[in-house]
């Protein structure tokens, strides 16, 4: 299994970390090391002092495919939920700056939270899916598929150029505007249609 992650899928966000607007989905990977055990909280990493939360819609693939037309993309998914990508911010900032991959930053074991995935029939529209993020009870993140530059299913179209989509592969599709720090002791919620689906205790 592999968790394929999409940067930069929302305007305002690419905006807010002053980065150029894509032309086309920016991609990086996850190992499935990222997701934390059952119930597990995110345990702060020594090194880091900057860790930022990124809410995101994840899709699982229940089907194996290659080179997928985007018409048919919408078979090869059945569930939706939420997940965080957490990513240390100033390991990245420091990556970037040598011109060097920035996988320690993003792919670092439990840096990919996933929440409770639930029926896409559960949601009439997959181009108008709402979602938000809680930290300590409050707002912190609110985003709409909508708003995606590249919707979920030219991403699997897109995704599947290059890589073979296997069963139960992830697809982090991309967080909208808002990200920020999170600090030892605090509570991230994750809704997705008005529904709780994530909850992650940050020690």
């Amino acid at each position: 299994m592999k968790i394929i992650c999409v940067g930069r899928n929302y305007k305002a966000h690419a905006a807010e970390l002053k980065n150029e607007v894509p032309k086309e989905p920016v991609l990086f990977l996850k190992p499935q090391t990222a997701i934390p055990l059952k119930n597990q909280p995110f345990f702060y990493p020594d090194f880091s002092t900057s860790i930022h939360y990124e809410a995101e819609i994840v899709v699982k693939i229940n089907k194996v495919g290659k080179h997928i037309a985007p018409e048919f993309a919408e078979r090869y998914y059945q569930e939706l939920s939420l997940g965080i990508d957490f990513t240390a911010r100033d390991l990245q900032a420091e990556l970037k700056a040598k011109g060097l991959p920035w996988e320690k930053a993003k792919a670092f074991d439990g840096s990919a939270a996933v929440g409770r995935f639930i029926p896409k029939e559960s949601f009439p529209n997959m181009g108008n899916i709402e979602f938000q993020l809680m930290l300590n009870h409050e707002q912190k993140q609110r985003g709409n598929s909508e708003d995606m530059l590249f919707s979920i299913d030219q991403l699997i179209a897109y995704i599947s150029q290059f890589f073979t989509l296997k069963i139960g592969d992830l697809i982090f599709t991309g967080t909208p505007e808002g990200v920020g720090e999170v600090k030892k002791g605090d509570h991230l919620e994750g809704l997705l249609g008005g529904e709780k689906v994530l909850a992650v205790d940050i020690r």
